[in-house]
């Protein structure tokens, strides 16, 4: 019989023996062992993207498919008098067209969320750059590097677990996605999805829901300021929700302007006048 006290007591020393050599080994050549962890991680990142690209992690949507995406709608229930009694649905969600969406909220929408969102191609590299440079050499919250394409394909399909590697299966993923998006829609249509299913909390998807919610109208009849305030609300849909925290929608209402000022979609005087008491029609 296999004594497993002695098995245990080997593997120990074996793992032991192994972390003294490398300790050993990054003390004597340090810089070598610099080159090799970065090629290391190189390496495992290159194949993890082929691995990802050829469905190893699951299947990507091919182009055929993206072109006909459906989101989950609801249904509406009305009596014999054409009143509004009750609703269906998977998710809360109606979609709205182009011409529903006034000018100032994509405005806003592009000014926080991506602002470089007209120049790239999917994937926006000087974002990324910014993210690896703060977050994992400063130490700093530099905020998310996810275009408004990519988050319209975690929208979309939502994420899977993959255990150690989902943040980095489901990132890749993302990436691809949103690529063949960029490949068959064009930006204005690429922001429709967006506004179409992204979650603004309370179980509504969509902008539509959002702005019958907060304000009762239409999207097209959001002032600046009530655009503002549903596009803060993206960040953190519970945290800045203006009904719950009024106090934190107007703070972040008002970076969304300050954004919108720095990107040039509003004027100093523009900004000053939307920065009104929040005033819902819940």
């Amino acid at each position: 019989m296999v004594n497993r006290n002695f098995i245990k007591g080997n593997y120990y020393q074996l793992l032991k023996s192994l972390f003294k050599r490398i300790f050993f080994f990054v003390r004597k050549h340090p810089f070598k062992s610099v080159f090799y962890a970065i090629a290391a991680c190189l390496a495992s990142f290159i194949i993890l993207i082929s691995l990802t690209y050829i469905s190893v992690f699951g299947k990507l949507p091919t182009k055929d498919f993206l072109l006909q995406l459906k989101t989950p709608l609801t249904s509406t229930l009305y009596n014999s008098n054409k009143e509004q009694i009750g609703f269906y649905y998977l998710q809360n969600r109606s979609n709205v067209d182009s011409t529903e969406i006034p000018k100032v909220l994509k405005d806003a929408l592009i000014a926080t969320e991506d602002s470089r969102f007209y120049e790239h191609k999917g994937i926006d590299y000087k974002s990324y750059g910014r993210v690896f440079v703060k977050s994992v050499l400063l130490r700093q919250n530099a905020g998310g590097g996810s275009t408004l394409t990519q988050q319209v394909a975690k929208n979309t399909f939502g994420r899977k677990n993959h255990f150690l590697f989902s943040t980095p299966i489901n990132k890749i993923k993302e990436v691809f996605i949103a690529k063949r998006l960029e490949d068959i829609y064009s930006k204005d249509e690429i922001l429709l999805l967006y506004l179409n299913t992204v979650t603004f909390g309370e179980s509504i998807y969509g902008i539509e829901k959002a702005a019958f919610r907060f304000f009762n109208k239409a999207p097209k009849k959001l002032s600046v300021s009530e655009s503002a305030t549903l596009v803060g609300l993206l960040k953190a849909p519970t945290y800045y929700n203006p009904r719950r925290n009024p106090e934190r929608a107007v703070i972040r209402r008002n970076v969304v302007l300050q954004q919108m000022v720095k990107y040039g979609y509003l004027t100093l005087e523009e900004q000053e006048k939307a920065k009104i008491p929040l005033k819902l029609n819940y």
